[in-house]
């Protein structure tokens, strides 16, 4: 972005739906997929004599992750009623916090997607709790041109983490996004769900340019609603261009012409405008007549504090200090979430080396994963068992290449163990002298490499290797290569 005529600034505000059984302030069920307007009462339509009640749950969860944020968290957070009408807010307000929220200033580090090795920071301005609204679905794509509503989402709990506008470019904001999804899921305070609407983003972008000796900023442009990493990255890009060329025609700045909020058409890929964004003052705040302050105790904090377990960035510390991964391989183990990060620690207590394992479990293991559709809980071998696996591999005991015969047929049939498996693999140990032999018969029967390989073409060596595990597939490949290589040498 350093090559563009512009300097990008990005904020983001984030949506996460908190894993409350429950919504946030009547006992309805957040459960997704149920038919339409079946999980709604009173409470969530703003009846009249309805009175809502706090889901203490939803307090815990955000208060965990408030303190994993680094967020400043008072002893005193209230409620507020902003006024707005949708059709799918029915009460014409949704209860929310404006300037005492749960948690104030933060921020959250995060791999620079643009500068491996280095970290970035983004500042976050609060993260304050909201009932959401109800689901708009409007038929067009059908021709009926017909909008229906379902209520069921209507006061589900939602944490709104708002950030500083630090990011500078489109990569940035997604790095941001991915690592925040990350730490909420390691947190265990939403699924993050973006197909499920669980977790949605909003992007505030404009432009600082310099011009005839200024700095000029681009009207504010908030492109709303964006359900996926894919969809963040391409409507910042888009904007930034949008407003670049916007600007170039009318040189409008901020303050010239209002904000806007757009929204982002993902098979168009351009953003198309929605209406003015109004001001805080247009939704008319005020406190929420029907809850009381809460207080926040330091109990509760100590609770919070101790539930959080070890976040992203220090399990990836700890995978290069203490195990002595690459930063690479470290971020790649711990972004595929706190399930595969306990298999992996699982599998060193069962005394496998680490490089082994993280080069299985990349190679391996996430492959796996992704052709079958599961999860590391469903995964079929133990981490025991793959354990003794790359252990006997270390040893010298089972070649590399036998050993993934072996993960195949524990894929198929887990409750053999390796000896049950080895055996009915066939696979034995290679006498040093069996393999001389082998080696031997390889290059009488292939002169041709053996000429390649004496003008200084090594990669003949692969072939020689084929050709020795088809004749026995228990051949050590490495062994084979060595042999090889030096028999051939000494030919002259």
């Amino acid at each position: 972005m350093t090559s563009m005529p512009y300097k990008l600034v990005i904020g983001l505000e984030v949506h996460a739906q908190l894993s409350t059984s429950t919504k946030l302030f009547c006992g309805c069920s957040t459960e997704f997929g149920a038919p339409p307007n079946t999980q709604v009462c009173p409470v969530c339509l703003g009846l009249p004599g309805a009175l809502p009640v706090m889901n203490q749950r939803a307090i815990e969860l955000a208060l965990r992750t408030g303190l994993a944020m680094n967020c400043q968290i008072d002893s005193v957070t209230k409620w507020d009623r902003k006024n707005y009408f949708y059709p799918d807010l029915p009460k014409g307000y949704q209860i929310s916090q404006f300037d005492q929220p749960i948690c104030g200033e933060g921020y959250l580090d995060f791999p620079d997607p643009e500068a491996p090795g280095e970290m970035l920071r983004v500042r976050l301005t609060r993260a304050h709790l909201e009932e959401d609204a109800g689901k708009s679905m409007h038929d067009e794509a059908g021709g009926k041109a017909d909008s229906r509503i379902d209520l069921n989402r209507t006061g589900t709990p939602l944490l709104e983490i708002v950030s500083e506008p630090d990011m500078r470019s489109a990569q940035a904001a997604k790095a941001y996004l991915t690592e925040l999804r990350l730490l909420l899921t390691y947190l265990g305070v939403s699924d993050c769900n973006m197909q499920e609407g669980s977790l949605r983003a909003d992007a505030n972008v404009n432009l600082h340019l310099e011009h005839e000796g200024r700095t000029v900023a681009t009207p504010i442009v908030e492109v709303k609603n964006l359900n996926s990493f894919r969809a963040v990255e391409r409507a910042i890009a888009y904007e930034a261009q949008r407003q670049f060329e916007a600007w170039k025609k009318t040189g409008q700045e901020m303050g010239q012409a209002p904000k806007q909020t757009r929204g982002w058409d993902d098979a168009a890929g351009v953003t198309v405008p929605q209406r003015e964004k109004e001001e805080s003052s247009d939704y008319r705040y005020f406190p929420d007549p029907d809850l009381v302050p809460l207080r926040i105790t330091q109990q509760q904090l100590d609770t919070a504090r101790g539930e959080l377990g070890e976040l992203p960035a220090v399990a990836r510390r700890r995978l290069e200090s203490s195990e002595g991964l690459k930063a690479y391989d470290a971020d790649v183990i711990v972004s595929q979430g706190r399930g595969v990060l306990g298999y992996f620690d699982a599998l060193i207590a069962a005394g496998a080396s680490a490089k082994r394992v993280s080069s299985w479990i990349q190679q391996d293991v996430l492959r796996t994963l992704k052709e079958q559709n599961l999860e590391i809980e469903d995964f079929p071998i133990t981490a025991e068992r793959l354990a003794q696996l790359l252990v006997a591999i270390d040893a010298g005991d089972v070649d590399n290449s036998r050993g993934k015969d072996v993960f195949q047929y524990w894929l198929d049939t887990p409750s053999a163990n390796l000896e049950q498996a080895k055996s009915a693999l066939g696979i034995e140990s290679v006498d040093r002298g069996e393999i001389e032999s082998l080696c031997r018969e390889l290059l009488e029967e292939n002169p041709q490499v053996v000429a390649q390989v004496q003008d200084g073409n090594l990669k003949g060596l692969g072939s020689l290797i084929g050709a020795a595990k088809k004749k026995n597939p228990n051949a050590d490949p490495k062994l084979v290569r060595q042999l090889c290589q030096a028999m051939i040498e000494a030919m002259g």
